[in-house]
């Protein structure tokens, strides 16, 4: 084969990129926290157990990195005493639209939200839109592509 087909600069096709740690402050719950460091545990015990396949080695080391590079920088917001009239980290917040259907959000860290799901990261729009809202408020919630409006009826800290 002609060299000039050959990317010189490829690399080592089994070499692992990094995982990229966001450069954004990472706020986490006392649960988000618990469970950055029982994934660590869990990344140390199968590295130690991962036998002699080189790859997954380095898959599980990369990944451990990325974890305790999560935990370093980790900012622990307990958000227990907090009162209850205005939506901050920690919070989880119940929003009834214009059709009556309700939804609640918990504002957590990065690492703890859940695509989809009830956990939100408190970077997300869905976050953001909330987060100063006070019970009565009517917020505009991302929805796709377009937004609805929803009022906070209930706001919480555990």
């Amino acid at each position: 084969m002609s060299r000039a087909f050959i990317k010189e600069d490829a690399g080592d096709p089994d070499e692992l990129p990094e995982r990229p740690v966001p450069s954004s402050p990472n706020y986490v719950t006392p649960y988000g926290l618990d469970a950055l460091r029982r994934k660590a545990l869990e990344l140390k015990s199968a590295l130690a157990g991962a036998g002699a396949e080189e790859r997954r080695r380095r898959e599980l080391a990369r990944d451990l990195r990325y974890v305790e590079a999560r935990i370093a920088r980790a900012i622990l917001v307990d958000s227990k005493a907090r009162p209850g009239d205005s939506v901050r980290f920690g919070a989880r917040v119940r929003v009834r639209d214009a059709r009556g259907a309700e939804s609640t959000f918990a504002i957590v860290g990065q690492d703890e939200a859940e695509e989809g799901g009830e956990k939100v990261a408190w970077d997300s729009p869905a976050a953001l839109a909330l987060i100063g809202a006070s019970v009565g408020n009517t917020v505009e919630l991302p929805e796709g592509e377009a937004a609805r409006a929803a009022t906070v009826i209930a706001i919480g800290y555990q």
